[in-house]
């Protein structure tokens, strides 16, 4: 009989550490996942934002679309302006020269390293792909352009995506979005960037 009792004692001892090694364990494993692929989200929408910059600087607008994204970056080209001589000089007037040369936008995108067949395209998000919006808007009583790239992170947290893990961070939802612009003011800065 005493045998029994201490073989159950011994069970349910090491079933108790087993629940304490888990119970440790999970936030542990929740927290470094959830800073992973935040990462690589946060990387591509900086990406992202490069080639919407660069979309802006070819067309003077944002891309409604990764379609039109890509197309541009890949056919279109910078316009570069060069001055000659000192264009503040009010007195060399004459000896100022402005020379236009263009130079294609495709060049620029292969040397920052851009993939733009896969720019759309959600880390960890099994073929999901960012929202993007682009439109203008009155600010301040001047027409503006403003974009907005993002997704929920949801998307990409893959079976961290419940509000049960917000146990383990208090300013973890799931239903939260990771973007950067806003389609309210024309800025292109990012919700991790605050």
């Amino acid at each position: 009989m005493r045998i029994a009792i201490n073989l159950i004692l011994i069970a349910l001892t090491a079933f108790l550490v087993w629940v304490l090694i888990s119970s440790i364990r999970e936030p542990i494993k929740f927290k470094a996942e959830k800073e992973r692929r935040e990462l690589a989200v946060i990387e591509k929408l900086m990406q992202i934002r490069q080639a919407q910059e660069a979309y802006r600087g070819i067309t003077g607008q944002f891309a409604p679309n990764f379609d039109t994204l890509r197309e541009v970056l890949t056919t279109g080209r910078f316009r570069i302006i060069q001055v000659f001589g000192d264009p503040d000089d009010p007195s060399n007037t004459e000896l100022i020269r402005y020379d236009t040369f263009y130079m294609p936008a495709i060049d620029s995108i292969r040397t920052l390293g851009l993939n733009l067949d896969s720019l759309r395209y959600v880390p960890f998000g099994r073929g999901a792909t960012f929202n993007i919006d682009a439109d203008t808007m009155t600010y301040q009583k001047t027409l503006v352009q403003v974009v907005e790239v993002g997704v929920p992170k949801r998307v990409f947290m893959g079976r961290f995506a419940d509000e049960k893990y917000s146990r383990y961070d208090n300013n973890y939802d799931p239903n939260n979005i990771l973007k950067f612009g806003d389609m309210n003011s024309p800025n292109l800065s990012g919700n991790w960037e605050r």
